[in-house]
């Protein structure tokens, strides 16, 4: 038998820093606010968390831009702070990651400053230039019509260098020039440094980014309104990519080989570039993040629908996670989520608030069971769900929203809109503070945090979910507590993931027909559906419901399943 390694056990659960546990009551969460709820984490279950970054930043991007690497935001606490968490984390048998970005870093970085007022600097090559262009008419164009990914373009003017610096996501997070390897032996001293720290690994953002077409050429593709496209075979998943990451490899993790990697790779990867990051032969990191299985109830794009018109793809939501499992299991390890926090809250996308308990236990089963390392994202084991705001300015805090808005509002959607869209699509929603009590600003803290709660904590939060046997809460304490049972686990990881009735539109099914013979069956709609199988008639036992009276198999073959109705069950094959 395989002897697993750590984090192939593990259950993973994603902590956003600025609104997970305010101790200090700033109004912004902070590292021994983590430190103080690891115990509320070991009770869950939680054996693997991932910290959104935490190290020094302006925040333009909630910590995704970064001025200093090898010091923590003093919003977050000190360097201190942060080995007092490591220690506390391991003695708990807790093992922690960290966002490591490697694509791009502050306008206020050490390095940044001194690339822009020196050109003939080491640090001006760690960054991507290139010169204006000019029109006809002699006004100053970016270098070519790429866009980026917060609706603008993929270039930024410094008056300082006069020169265009690439910045594919905020103006002021230029994108860091990989080509150099004198900027790729910083990142690896920088890695080498978490390491030794007691960091247990990296989840490494937009890893996908690193390198570029560095013809600089105008894409091809059709322009929008304004000239530019979003066109991201310029800079993603470029086979030079490859490169810098097996010299990551040979330079960093092969010194660390108990340390974690997961690469995010976005949503434009195919299962075969992702084995090519995380093949078990050849590969460079452990697993990749993809976005396929996000998304599946047309929100995204959707500006014009109403709410009711967003409903969940259960067909493709299902075939992703199967296309994924079939082409890569054999030879790779997957992560699993729903959400991180880039995304809205699972239960509003493909769970109901008006079923929020049924939805949420719902959406705990159907994940835990599935091959690969399951992440949680903080929050997702109360039932948390969207933001109920009523203004455009609460979503101010965001700089990919308040780009939107100005997009939007230049394409003559009115604000009705925008805010219903925000509602349903905004990172804020994956952001807003953990809601620990039914008190002010939902127990997260004493004073107004930056970003605002959700007016729901009355009836949804930790506190009370702990007290409650039948919560969402506890039902994901009894969920991951079976599948760390070495039986089931080996089933889940070891045996083949196979859809039941796999064209059933309503209704996600599947089995792991290992040596326990599990059986997952869950209707993802807010209303009864009926389900068929041949398993059904067999002799089973329920190891997990969400509901206290399960419904009845009728006829040997079918059940009749409630709203969102999801059972686990073990077959008995004799």
């Amino acid at each position: 038998m395989e002897k697993r390694i750590w984090w192939k056990q593990a259950v993973g659960y994603e902590i956003y820093p600025q609104t997970f546990a305010d101790s200090n009551n700033d109004g912004i969460g902070d590292l021994p606010g983590i430190t103080s709820k690891l115990n509320y984490l070991k009770m869950l279950g939680i054996d693997l968390i991932w910290i959104c970054p935490f190290l020094k930043s302006p925040m333009d991007d909630n910590g995704y831009d970064i001025a200093d690497y090898y010091c923590v935001n003093p919003l977050f606490g000190t360097n201190d702070d942060l080995k007092e968490l490591i220690k506390q984390a391991h003695a708990l048998g807790i093992h922690i990651i960290m966002d490591f970005v490697l694509n791009h870093t502050s306008d206020e970085n050490a390095w940044f400053i001194e690339a822009r007022k020196n050109k003939q600097a080491e640090e001006h090559d760690y960054y991507i230039w290139q010169p204006p262009r000019y029109d006809e008419k002699g006004n100053r164009q970016p270098p070519n019509n790429w866009r980026g990914f917060f609706s603008d373009s993929a270039w930024a003017y410094d008056e300082v260098a006069d020169e265009y610096y690439m910045r594919i996501f905020s103006k002021k997070m230029p994108d860091l020039n990989w080509e150099n390897p004198l900027l790729r032996k910083k990142i690896y001293a920088i890695a080498r440094h978490y390491l030794d720290l007691g960091i247990d690994g990296f989840r490494l953002d937009a890893i996908a980014h690193l390198a570029r077409d560095l013809s600089f050429a105008n894409s091809t593709q059709n322009p929008d309104y304004d000239g530019l496209t979003l066109d991201v075979s310029k800079f993603s998943n470029r086979e030079r990519l490859f490169d810098y990451l097996h010299e990551f490899k040979k330079a960093v993790l092969e010194d660390y080989p108990l340390a974690m990697t997961v690469g995010e790779v976005g949503g434009s990867s195919t299962t075969l570039t992702a084995l090519k990051y995380s093949h078990k032969d050849y590969g460079s990191i452990n697993m990749v993040f993809n976005f396929d299985t996000c998304w599946e109830n047309g929100a995204y794009g959707s500006e014009t629908l109403r709410d009711d018109q967003i409903i969940t793809n259960v067909w493709n939501l299902k075939h992703n996670f199967a296309r994924w499992y079939n082409d890569c299991h054999r030879d790779a390890w997957l992560p699993l989520y729903w959400v991180n926090h880039d995304h809205p809250r699972v239960l509003s996308q493909y769970g109901n608030v008006a079923f929020r308990k049924e939805s949420g236990k719902m959406l705990a089963l159907v994940l835990l069971f599935m091959y690969g390392t399951p992440f949680l994202y903080q929050g997702e084991e109360l039932g948390m769900s969207n933001v109920d705001y009523q203004s455009l300015d609460d979503f101010t805090s965001d700089v990919s929203a308040r780009n939107y808005i100005l997009d939007a509002r230049k394409r003559g959607l009115n604000d009705e809109l925008i805010l219903r869209f925000l509602r349903r699509t905004s990172r804020i929603n994956s952001r807003t503070p953990m809601q620990w009590k039914n008190a002010p600003y939902a127990g997260f803290s004493l004073v107004p945090p930056r970003i605002k709660p959700v007016n729901n904590y009355q009836e949804v939060n930790a506190e009370d979910e702990i007290k409650d046997p039948d919560s969402i809460f506890n039902f994901y304490r009894q969920a991951i507590a079976l599948r760390k049972d070495m039986a089931i686990l080996d089933s889940v990881t070891m045996s083949d993931f196979v859809l039941e009735n796999e064209d059933d539109p309503n209704v996600f099914a599947y089995r792991h027909p290992g040596k326990k013979h599990l059986f997952v069956v869950a209707n993802f709609r807010p209303y009864q559906v009926n389900f068929s199988s041949d398993f059904l008639g067999r002799k089973h036992h329920t190891l997990l419901q969400n509901y206290l009276e399960p419904s009845a198999i009728r006829d040997g073959n079918q059940v009749s399943l409630r709203p969102f109705e999801c059972f686990l069950w073990e077959i008995e094959d004799n």
